[in-house]
């Protein structure tokens, strides 16, 4: 799940936000709207039927945390759940990511390198605006530029740096060649990038008060901070979805959103809490779906500050942690122990390693040659993540044994983000779900901007421009390999776990993907979901 930034609470909410104000308005506004909304949940199994036909027609309400009047239906502005969902629901991207973090094709029908692999062919499949009007290389084109604008701050800028935009060009209205600035043997990442979405060329800011994409619903009303309404567009490429109506509502109280779903005001109610989820699995009243390896929990060390400039404390740390006790603990045993690798699951994951184990013994050995029997230290932590608080507190425990005193810090949810970034020796991290190659040029590259270990190595470097380099994919994986082995040894993330997101939906609702984790493909996929 790539890392959306937490509701602002202190901004004042309007009445939609709040719990009383929220089941009113929700009433209220399908009342008036007589609109329906599409459910799509995702858990730790497969999607299916669960043996129901699916059904053609009715309303579906999902209720996500919100952003507050600010809201915006822009989908290269969006960092919300709510934000994402709307846009998938308004807008295609090119590609997007499938539940292994590999790029499955969408208005790209299919991509093509050249033997450097710094020239890319893209053909566009038969695809329309909402307005009828054909998706176009020169939307695309657009719409890359418009992202990359050095004026403006949106979220798949960053992404879409490998390409050279002045030099990319249209050969023909369904094919684009992207010229990039260096061989990308992964590019179709790229495209898949989180925020990437197509728009008409020539939209407007202006132009999203009455949004046109090329997506399964067409725009029917949207109220910032309140509700979003979308119907069913039956000329979709990807074939008309099953629901007549969609609408997001918002709710940033957890409570709120589960009261509103067991009191069938909404089908659908994003990011439940691990209590929640226990509360009422399998009690026969909503269903409960787990959405596995969606984030990943980590403890980061900063490697070019003492004591973790060697690695031998590095190592240590690595040893005392109790994965299981961290899992149970913090995650409220609604994840999976990690290994100290990032992408469990996904593709080039390096899956062969041994599962690292507790063992302070060796921990202890490791800290008194590296001159740290009695190594003190502060981890710092913030309630701006679910569990971050608790991992915290038991990971001081777990330090304690092998003779670490460990003092944590608590800080401000609002700067935690950019405090922890270059400030410390060790903090809470989380990541979400992205290509492995994007984790590793985002997060542990030197010249990575959010490179929270400060992993600067330049023969790491060379090795992901190795892999980029190279065209054949078993040959891409080998490196990748090599790369993750550095890591597991003496990198600076501890990655004790990886957390399901959990989603709640009533009974009624069918086609809800049970593997996908959060912000991939097959995520809030309201057009594939159906009411019995």
């Amino acid at each position: 799940m790539t890392e959306l930034p937490p509701t602002d609470r202190e901004t004042p909410v309007p009445p939609g936000l709040r719990r009383r104000g929220f089941l009113a308005a929700t009433a209220g506004a399908t009342a008036t709207a007589g609109l329906v909304l599409a459910g799509c949940g995702t858990g730790s199994g497969s999607s299916g039927t669960g043996g129901v036909t699916p059904r053609r027609g009715g309303r579906l309400r999902a209720a996500f945390a919100g952003g507050g009047a600010s809201e915006t239906l822009d989908p290269h502005l969006g960092n919300l759940f709510a934000d994402v969902a709307r846009a998938k629901a308004l807008y295609d991207k090119l590609a997007d990511c499938g539940t292994d973090m590999s790029a499955r094709p969408r208005l790209a029908a299919k991509w093509e390198p050249d033997d450097t692999l710094d020239r890319w062919r893209i053909t566009l499949r038969k695809a329309a605006f909402h307005n009828g009007k054909p998706v176009t290389a020169e939307d695309v084109l657009y719409s890359f530029r418009r992202i990359a604008d050095p004026k403006k701050a949106y979220r798949a800028k960053a992404s879409l740096e490998p390409i050279d935009l002045a030099a990319s060009r249209a050969v023909s209205p369904d094919t684009v060649e992207f010229r990039l600035k260096r061989p990308t043997a992964e590019f179709p990442n790229v495209l898949a990038a989180f925020g990437a979405y197509i728009v008409p060329a020539g939209t407007t800011t202006a132009d999203f008060a009455r949004p046109v994409g090329s997506g399964p619903f067409r725009f029917v009303s949207f109220t910032p901070g309140r509700s979003c309404v979308v119907q069913r567009n039956d000329a979709y490429w990807d074939g008309a979805p099953h629901l007549d109506e969609l609408e997001f509502v918002v709710a940033n109280e957890e409570s709120a959103r589960v009261n509103a779903l067991l009191g069938g005001q909404v089908e659908y109610a994003h990011e439940l809490n691990p209590t929640t989820a226990r509360a009422h699995e399998g009690k026969g009243q909503i269903e409960i779906v787990r959405l596995g390896n969606s984030a990943m929990q980590s403890f980061a060390m900063k490697t070019d500050r003492a004591p973790f400039d060697d690695k031998r404390v590095r190592e240590a740390f690595f040893l005392i942690a109790d994965r299981k006790e961290l899992v149970d603990g913090a995650l409220s045993g609604a994840g999976e122990i990690g290994n100290d690798l990032f992408g469990k699951g996904y593709e080039y994951y390096a899956a062969d390693l041994p599962q690292r184990q507790q063992d302070l013994d060796r921990a202890r050995h490791l800290l008194k040659q590296a001159g740290a029997e009695d190594l003190r230290i502060t981890l710092d932590t913030s309630p701006v993540a679910a569990g971050f608080t608790e991992a915290a507190g038991i990971f001081r425990d777990q330090a304690a044994k092998a003779g670490v005193t460990v003092q944590v810090k608590s800080g401000s949810k609002d700067s935690y983000w950019s405090d922890i970034l270059d400030s410390g020796t060790l903090c809470c991290y989380r990541s979400g779900a992205m290509p492995i190659e994007s984790h590793f040029s985002q997060r542990l590259l030197s010249g990575s901007t959010t490179n929270a270990t400060k992993w600067r190595h330049k023969d790491f470097d060379a090795l992901y421009q190795q892999a980029q380099s190279t065209k054949d994919k078993k040959g891409r994986a080998a490196v990748y390999g090599r790369m993750q082995r550095r890591l597991y040894t003496e990198g600076g993330f501890l990655v004790w776990g990886f957390a399901d997101w959990i989603v709640g939906t009533s009974r009624r609702v069918h086609g809800v993907a049970h593997d996908a984790p959060a912000n991939t493909l097959d995520w809030a996929r309201f057009d594939k979901v159906w009411l019995a």
